[in-house]
């Protein structure tokens, strides 16, 4: 991490606009804090990425929150929602400075732009969404892009993706959470059935409705399980026994059901979700 830092600040001072790339669902446990403090005087778009997946209202909010700092944008560089508008705020960004250099007799500048973000954010997606290629190698694993990689697109742009860069110490265990529902946190290095059951924690007494439908619980059925002393649990392991994740002995594979539940989140089969809201 300190390695990439450092490759961070040489870098930025090549830099012309930074873009700033969040997740919908979680902006402030997704955002760096050294990423703010690195790119200070910068020229600066924040976009809000995988906003397909997140609550349209909440994101909103989360673009006029962020917007008194910078030019906030929702994207979702699967699917290329919002990519047209980013390449033009970013003509629009560099209009004036094109027009001084101009005076000085320096045309066809070369505009440099840097995608930062922490990992599994969607850089590379982002970046392949932009320039209409497929060559860089995009996965959904936290920490594919290993080494900076620079992208001409069009006769006078270059777009920098970096290695994502997690900060040493999170600040809570909210934060922490977060990043382990959506995936930033790479499953295998956490207790899965730990972080699922938070999950459900979490969603249940907002997403009641959702979470019955989704894995076929009526009404009545629900409230029996809220009247166990550890209803969470219970759910899961009815979640198990309706899936058929027993193990050898007629015990609920807890892993399996665990992996069921984060994937499901994460494909948006609870329907579109924001973990985080502006205050």
């Amino acid at each position: 991490m300190a390695k990439t830092k450092r490759q961070i600040l040489e870098d930025l001072k090549l830099i012309d606009v930074v873009i700033e790339l969040l997740d919908s669902r979680i902006p402030i446990s997704s955002r760096n804090p050294d990423i703010f403090e690195m790119t200070k005087g910068k020229k600066k778009i924040i976009l809000l990425n995988k906003c397909d997946l997140a609550n349209e209202k909440i994101s909103q909010a989360w673009i006029k929150a962020l917007g008194k700092e910078a030019k906030t944008l929702a994207v979702d560089a699967n699917s290329g929602k919002g990519i047209e508008q980013v390449l033009r705020t970013i003509d629009e960004m560099m209009q004036e400075e094109l027009g001084r250099q101009k005076q000085k007799g320096r045309v066809n500048k070369t505009i440099r732009v840097m995608i930062l973000g922490i990992p599994n954010v969607g850089k590379s997606s982002l970046i392949n969404r932009i320039a209409k290629k497929t060559s860089m190698e995009v996965g959904n694993k936290p920490g594919v892009t290993k080494k900076k990689q620079w992208v001409r697109i069009g006769k006078n742009q270059e777009l920098l993706d970096t290695p994502g860069v997690l900060w040493p110490k999170f600040e809570s265990d909210e934060v922490a959470l977060n990043l382990a529902f959506t995936g930033t946190i790479k499953d295998d290095i956490l207790d899965r059935v730990e972080v699922a059951y938070e999950l459900l924690k979490k969603l249940y007494p907002n997403y009641k409705s959702e979470i019955l439908q989704r894995y076929k619980l009526t009404e009545e059925e629900g409230a029996e399980i809220e009247n166990q002393e550890n209803s969470i649990y219970e759910l899961m392991q009815v979640i198990g026994k309706k899936y058929g994740a027993i193990k050898q002995g007629g015990i609920v594979d807890d892993e399996k059901v665990a992996r069921i539940i984060l994937e499901d989140f994460r494909n948006c089969k609870f329907g579109k979700i924001s973990l985080e809201k502006p205050d």
